[in-house]
């Protein structure tokens, strides 16, 4: 009798993990995304090119991450979108943004 139960259950139970697992996964990007839009909106401030603060968003995104700068009179944006695919055999899919904005550094010119 417990067999079955337990049969039963088992599917029910691995639906659960690859919820939970799908969830921790997405919020690392969120977080990932998050880093990664502060460290660039920080770069773009202090009036890095446009290269440097792409690069800055491939080193602390999560691959496959994309960028957009923009510049304002007084501030700069940065935002980081990246579609993030938790649990390999399911066709599942999160896309997870972060933008951060700062104040641009005063400089020559």
């Amino acid at each position: 009798m417990v067999t079955a139960e337990t049969a039963v259950v088992l599917p029910v139970l691995l639906l659960v993990l690859a919820g939970a697992v799908a969830a921790v996964t997405a919020v690392g990007g969120q977080l990932r995304c998050v880093d990664a839009a502060r460290e660039a909106a920080r770069a773009a401030a202090r009036g890095e090119s446009v290269a440097v603060v792409e690069a800055v968003v491939a080193r602390a995104a999560p691959d496959g991450a994309t960028s957009t700068v923009s510049r304002g009179a007084e501030d700069v944006a940065v935002t980081v979108t990246v579609t993030i695919a938790p649990v390999g055999a399911l066709p599942l899919r999160f896309t997870v943004s972060a933008t951060a904005v700062a104040r641009q550094e005063p400089g020559p010119g």
